[in-house]
């Protein structure tokens, strides 16, 4: 018996419509699975059936020639929401900022600005903000500026479970 039929066709047909972002027509399911298209065929149409219960978020079309996993469509209203709680991507220049505090930590406000060259109050403002940098302490200037650092959310974000896992850098005075 095979691989296939151990842990059953529809399990496996869910899964690659799942791992794939495009449709996926009934003969490359078919060559994927070593089965007759037609089996495949029936097999979608018993999924589909079965996916119509309410209780089902997803769904199987059939689109562009193939078969694609899908959002109900009555159920956009709450993915949309999903969308729009979802924390926007950082910027590269919050990236480059990010990893400057990373590496040199603590660092002033003034420090980060002179290894970037430009202005970073907004992306600063926007890493705290985000939970990914804090205020550390105070520099012992004039002045007395902050002093930044990272968070834990920062290495949750990174997976890391400490700063010391970060890879080292190369050594630039060389």
């Amino acid at each position: 018996m095979s691989a296939v039929f151990d842990f059953g066709v529809k399990g496996h047909i869910e899964a690659l419509l799942f791992a794939c972002a495009e449709p996926l027509p009934a003969v490359k399911l078919a060559a994927l699975l070593d089965l007759p298209v037609d089996k495949i065929v029936i097999i979608l149409d018993e999924m589909v059936s079965a996916m119509k219960d309410d209780s089902r978020g997803l769904t199987i079309v059939e689109v562009a020639g193939g078969y694609q996993l899908c959002t109900k469509p009555e159920l956009a209203s709450i993915v949309e929401r999903l969308a729009h709680s979802q924390e926007p991507r950082l910027s590269s220049a919050a990236l480059e900022t990010l990893a400057i505090v990373a590496f040199r930590q603590p660092i002033t406000r003034l420090e980060i600005e002179s290894i970037r060259g430009v202005k970073t109050d907004k992306v600063i403002a926007n890493l705290v903000e985000r939970g990914l940098i804090k205020e550390v302490g105070r520099k012992e200037a004039i002045g007395r500026p902050i002093l930044y650092g990272t968070t834990e959310d920062f290495l949750k974000c990174l997976g890391l479970n400490s700063l010391e896992d970060l890879p080292t850098l190369p050594d630039m005075n060389k």
